[in-house]
């Protein structure tokens, strides 16, 4: 029996890419769509400036578009996608919780919050028992759990791997696509024949973010990884797919070989959305690339190539489409462990 759903934001970039994931979907039916004052009353076809690469879906062209509140969404709504501002995701998500919803969030607010999950459903799908720890200290019916940055989501699977040879300290350079920053969020005039060197707030979210997904949690406390994280985020002129070049000290010295063999061995989960393999490895040196890697398992995939072994650790690259496995896909994902797991 399917779950309803509804996506809170969904007229926005993530917010249209969810609405795109949901449409067909073996195990939610989707039942509402909020969005801002300006936008409730009217069709979603109406409100949303469809710019997703697909055709907008017959079943939410319709959906009246409500006002983003508790009080306006039907209570046989089981889960909520939210792809909220992180300024309006931090002031309404926890009213949505405290009402009985169950929220799995794209919004980075409370990411780091000490009782919020942030998971990544095949890297550590255990963090999601911190929602009893978070229903004990908030008193809320439902529960709010987070997908981490699309920059960190590409690259903490490969590192998840690298742990198994003792990971101790990470470099990592991004190339990170225009979509990442919204359909309005740089001028053409700034990315045509440039790169950014600076993306605000990304470089902290990547190195503090990495280091929750691969900390423990034993019931009662999740501690932190304590491998090094630094970052360098960039953008440049692509329309999706961010790449990375990552450098991983390790206290082993494992070949190229066992390497790769590692994050082959990443496993994939019995979820729709969860692709198998989760880890795409190529031995061609000049893959992955966005245009021609970032569909790989529909969008949800992690592809890796370029890899090496030097005296200063593991070399290599690593890719995922932003709007999909970094952002609306991630949630989508999030929501079906959710519902696996008995948490609606």
């Amino acid at each position: 029996m399917s779950v309803r759903v509804g996506v809170l934001g969904a007229t926005g970039a993530v917010g249209q890419r969810c609405i795109q994931l949901l449409d067909g979907h073996p195990e939610f039916e989707l039942a509402a769509v909020t969005a801002s004052e300006s936008s409730a009353g009217l069709s979603y076809s109406e409100a949303a400036k469809w710019r997703v690469d697909s055709p907008i879906p017959s079943g939410a062209a319709d959906l009246t578009v409500r006002e983003t509140d508790p009080d306006a969404v039907p209570d046989d709504v089981e889960l909520l996608f939210s792809s909220l501002p992180s300024g309006v995701a931090a002031e309404v998500e926890p009213g949505f919780a405290e009402a009985g919803y169950v929220l799995s969030s794209n919004s980075s607010n409370d990411r780091l919050a000490e009782d919020v999950p942030l998971v990544i459903p095949e890297i550590n799908p255990g963090h999601l028992d911190l929602l009893e720890v978070q229903r004990d200290e908030r008193g809320w019916d439902g529960a709010v759990v987070k997908n981490p940055n699309c920059s960190t989501i590409t690259m903490v699977p490969t590192l998840s791997a690298l742990d198994s040879f003792g990971l101790e300290r990470v470099h990592v350079a991004t190339l990170q696509a225009v979509s990442g920053a919204g359909y309005s969020g740089v001028s053409s005039m700034e990315i045509i024949d440039n790169a950014i060197p600076h993306i605000g707030g990304e470089e902290n979210k990547m190195e503090t973010e990495s280091r929750k997904l691969l900390g423990t949690f034993d019931g009662a406390e999740l501690s932190r990884h304590d491998a090094e994280v630094s970052a360098s985020c960039n953008r440049v002129p692509t329309l999706d797919g961010h790449l990375e070049n990552v450098w991983a000290e390790t206290a082993e010295d494992p070949s190229v070989e066992e390497v790769e063999d590692a994050f082959r061995a990443v496993e994939s989960l019995d979820l729709p959305s969860s692709p198998d393999p989760l880890i795409e490895v190529f031995d061609d040196p000049s893959r992955p690339q966005p245009r021609l890697d970032r569909t790989l398992g529909g969008g949800m995939a992690v592809a890796a190539g370029g890899v090496q072994t030097t005296p200063a650790g593991v070399q290599y690259n690593t890719l995922a489409h932003n709007t999909i496995r970094g952002a609306a896909g991630a949630a989508v994902l999030n929501g079906e462990l959710l519902r696996s797991d008995g948490w609606l």
